[in-house]
Parts: structure tokens; sequence; C-alpha cells
């Protein structure tokens, strides 16, 4: 069994022992491989998102959490790299972070032999970009993170933000929604320091810390203006 196969095994294994946990040496002794390999192997699958967790010491192992898994979705390799051409456009977003470990998930899950194809295809998929059209400055790496956790707990975010001058401020913003133009990612949020709303690029961002206040309700909709040539469309996951 090469070691994609035996990853794919693994969660279908600790999936149908769960809640019971299962030791590494079990593990090994049931894929023919070493206790170190095993760990190497979960450790990497937790790496990819896996919900799976460990007990250390005497009756300890690994169990993963039934409720935050689903079974294998038989993607085919067309419908992986079409969801992996879609992630590949989330770089800068907030979500950046969660797109790379959405896409292991789904490789993860996948049969050996779909895997390779999937690979295969994606081999012959090239993006390209104009010289005089880059792709816009990151962010600290730690920013996307924060914002992803602001928006999803409504929590107020502490910014450290550079305008188009150069000209730093620290301001305290409710978030809101994100918005993107083109390949460049906003935050649209409620700032107290201008007490108004406010639209930030993330790439202009230098720091971003989570407060442990509860951002309150604000409407989309009366955030912002978009020029009346735009068409404002939500997100849509069906």
């Amino acid at each position: 069994m090469n070691r994609t196969d035996r990853l794919y095994a693994l969660v279908e294994e600790l999936r149908a022992c769960a809640p019971r946990r299962v030791s590494a040496r079990e593990l090994a002794a049931r894929y023919e491989v070493s206790v170190r390999t095993i760990e190497r192997d979960i450790g990497a699958l937790q790496q990819a998102g896996v919900p799976i967790f460990a007990d250390v010491g005497r009756g300890g192992g690994y169990t993963l959490d039934k409720s935050r898994t689903l079974p294998p979705l038989n993607f085919t390799p067309a419908e992986a790299v079409a969801v992996a051409i879609t992630l590949s456009r989330a770089g800068g977003s907030p979500y950046s972070r969660s797109a790379r470990t959405a896409l292991h998930k789904i490789v993860a899950a996948m049969s050996a032999a779909d895997s390779a194809s999937a690979r295969e295809l994606a081999e012959r998929v090239r993006f390209m970009t104009p010289p005089d059209a880059g792709e816009p400055d990151a962010a600290p790496t730690s920013v996307p993170a924060v914002l992803e956790e602001a928006m999803s707990a409504r929590r107020v975010v502490r910014l450290r933000y550079e305008d188009a001058e150069g000209i730093g401020t620290e301001r305290d913003v409710e978030p809101v929604a994100f918005t993107a133009v083109s390949l460049r990612w906003y935050l649209i949020g409620w700032c107290r320091l201008r007490d108004g709303a406010r639209v930030f690029r993330i790439d202009r961002i230098r720091r971003a810390t989570l407060l442990d206040e509860r951002a309150p309700e604000r409407a989309f909709d009366e955030m912002t203006c978009p020029p009346t040539d735009y068409v404002v469309r939500p997100l849509e996951l069906v």
C-alpha cells in the first residue's frame, strides 16, 4: 500500500472506530508499517485539517471527530481540478489558508488512481499574468487568519493600516463583510477611529489583533455604496 492509499485508509479506519481510540501500535500492525510511520501519517493528516485527536499514555490513541468529517465524496479528477482552480484564486483573500486545507482534504479523500489522474490533469493547467498586471502585494501571513476569525466570530479587530500615501494609523474595526474587486480583497467595517464605515485594502493591513469584544450587528447595505456601474453579488455555495 502506498502512502496516499494508507492516508485515505487511516481516515476511514478512525472514522469507523470513533469514538473508540486506536493506538499507533495497532494501526502500525494493521498496515504493516512502523509506529513512527503511523505517527508521521497522522501528523500529515492533522496538518491538512483532518480533526484527529490524540491521547498519550497508557490506554491512549487516536480518534476522529465524526461530527466534523464527511464520508468519501468521490470527486472525479476533473472535479478535483475544477475545485483546485477555484481555490487557487483565493490567494490574497482572508480565506487563503482555509482554501489550502480544503484542497488537501479533497485530495486525501480520493483514491490513489483518481488522485494521480487529478495531479496529471492539473499539470496541464497554466495561469498567465500580463507583466503590467501582477498579483497584489501580500499582507503579512498572520493578517488573513486573524481577519477570517474576526469575521467568523464577529469580534472587533485592531488594525495597523497603511494608506496609499504610506501613512500608518491604528484603529479598532467592527468587521462586516469582505469584498473583492479584480485581484484585490477588501475588508468592509465600521471604523471607530473615524466613526463611520470604511473599506480597508487587505494588503495594506500591516498588523491585525483580535480583541475580546463582540462586534454589534451592522447591515452590509448600509456600509458602502459601490460605483453605479458595478454589479454586486453574494458568494453562493450551490
